[in-house]
């Protein structure tokens, strides 16, 4: 591979291919993926190498095989579909991790993926699409403060989804907070989009919480030889915060089942009340109606037809049958 691999600067898009080799110290060197400086990596037990490639390059798989990596972590790393785990073969541990997609222009909750393959030598991890945790990674390596050993690369990196996924999560419990606010208004007629969009991102984020728990408190218990005391108890705090986060995202599912269960009980209420007035008001000129419809039919008898006061009489009548429901829907409490 003659592909230029240098670390990028800060901000700035990570390339296809990148490969760092660490001392162990915080230094860290960057070189190509091809041209790993094995006289480096063997004169140090402290240095090992971090390599990360693209999965849709087409060097990339042959780059994996020259470096004869078992057939189970290729289709692993490989893999079209991913879901978080981790699982042992060997000395060395396929992780597969997930952070939140803060991509220009992308859904937060279409979560990306990082595929990792972490022995004594290093890690070799696999992406699909840019990651901000491990944009964050390089930019520590740049200033200096690379990882100290595998294990501390996975544990800054799991550290760093947590953090990247914290901000999104408390955005969600404030978005929440104003639509409770809002349903208790009755002036704000409130929309169900928006609290739709907060309990699908709720429950897509939800997902892959627990899961990534899981895979790194399986990575915590294993017994790993290049996994040290420090890096066991940094994944069980990052896997800790993912269970705070996944609990956080249970939290705001039912809050918003119970705001949208508020919404509809609001609509029910108003729906109600409107149709109280139309019941009453076909009530209060039903007697009335069929009293004018009696006296309007065409055919003969009519009472009064032939008397000139007969008009005011049935006005005033009217007047009084009027009064008296009015009376009586006051005395039932149904004109409220």
């Amino acid at each position: 591979m003659n592909q230029q691999a240098s670390v990028p600067p800060n901000n700035a898009p990570y390339p296809d291919m990148f490969a760092l080799v660490c001392d162990g110290s915080g230094t860290s060197h960057d070189c190509a993926p091809g041209e790993l400086p094995e006289e480096q990596l063997s004169g140090s037990e402290t240095a090992f190498r971090w390599v990360h490639l693209h999965r849709d390059n087409p060097e990339t798989i042959e780059w994996l095989r020259g470096q004869g990596i078992d057939s189970l972590v290729l289709e692993a790393l490989l893999a079209e579909e991913t879901r978080p785990r981790c699982t042992v073969h060997g000395d060395g541990v396929i992780l597969i991790l997930r952070g939140v997609n803060l991509n220009p222009g992308a859904e937060p909750e279409d979560m990306v993926s990082v595929r990792l393959w972490i022995d004594q030598s290093g890690v070799i991890g696999i992406w699909r699409r840019p990651l901000m945790a491990v944009r964050d990674l390089l930019d520590d390596a740049n200033r200096h403060n690379a990882p100290h050993s595998p294990g501390d690369l996975v544990a800054k990196l799991a550290l760093r989804l947590a953090d990247r996924a914290e901000p999104l999560i408390a955005t969600l419990n404030e978005q929440l907070d104003d639509l409770e606010e809002a349903v208790l208004d009755e002036t704000v007629d409130l929309s169900r989009g928006p609290l739709a969009r907060i309990r699908r991102m709720a429950i897509v984020l939800r997902r892959f919480m627990f899961p990534q728990r899981d895979a790194l408190t399986t990575l915590e218990i294993e017994s790993l030889s290049w996994l040290t005391d420090r890096d066991r108890s940094r994944i069980r705090e990052a896997a800790d915060r993912i269970t705070r986060l996944g609990e956080e995202l249970d939290a705001i599912r039912d809050r918003a089942q119970v705001v949208h269960d508020q919404v509809l009980d609001k609509r029910s209420e108003t729906m109600n009340r409107r149709m109280l007035v139309l019941a009453v008001a076909t009530a209060f000129f039903l007697p009335l109606g069929l009293l004018t419809g009696l006296l309007g039919i065409n055919v003969g008898g009519i009472p009064g037809a032939d008397v000139k006061w007969a008009f005011g009489a049935v006005c005033g009548l009217i007047v009084v049958i009027g009064a008296v429901q009015y009376w009586l829907f006051r005395h039932f409490d149904l004109m409220r």
